[in-house]
């Protein structure tokens, strides 16, 4: 999966209806992605790994704690590839999401639980990229 590939999901499984904390989301990209070839499960958790990776970064996450900062992180890919861009443009447009405390955790179990469904068994996921907050090590640079 490239990466439009991975923003046209995302835009395909939003939700009309509010969803504060991306479930309906979740729920849908697994949905979608149980029914993909095994190939696009693994080719998303990659992009979202990369998406997070990306905005692993000090101007962002300063004052937050780990766990709150990457399911913020995931808020900000739940909203879509204008967000993200914005963000990564401009780090003032994060605040809102960390100060209002915007998380989609449950974004990040959607490829796990999409291979569970295909293969039957738990994935052990590892991708090229951490989404873990500081692994970015030249995001947290000095």
């Amino acid at each position: 999966m490239n990466e439009d590939a991975f923003w046209q999901l995302i835009k395909d499984c939003r939700p009309t209806e509010p969803d504060p904390d991306a479930e309906l989301l979740a729920a849908a990209v697994t949905e979608r992605l149980a029914r993909s070839p095994l190939s696009l499960v693994i080719g998303f958790a990659e992009q979202l790994a990369w998406a997070l990776y990306r905005l692993d970064r000090k101007e962002y996450g300063h004052d937050l704690s780990d766990d709150a900062f990457l399911y913020t992180r995931a808020a900000v890919v739940a909203a879509g590839r204008t967000v993200f861009d914005n963000v990564l443009q401009d780090p003032a447009a994060f605040a809102p999401y960390a100060t209002d405390l915007i998380w989609a955790e449950c974004l990040l179990y959607a490829p796990d639980r999409a291979y569970e469904r295909i293969t039957g068994e738990e994935w052990d996921r590892d991708t090229r990229y951490s989404y873990e907050s500081c692994s970015n090590t030249e995001g947290w640079a000095d």
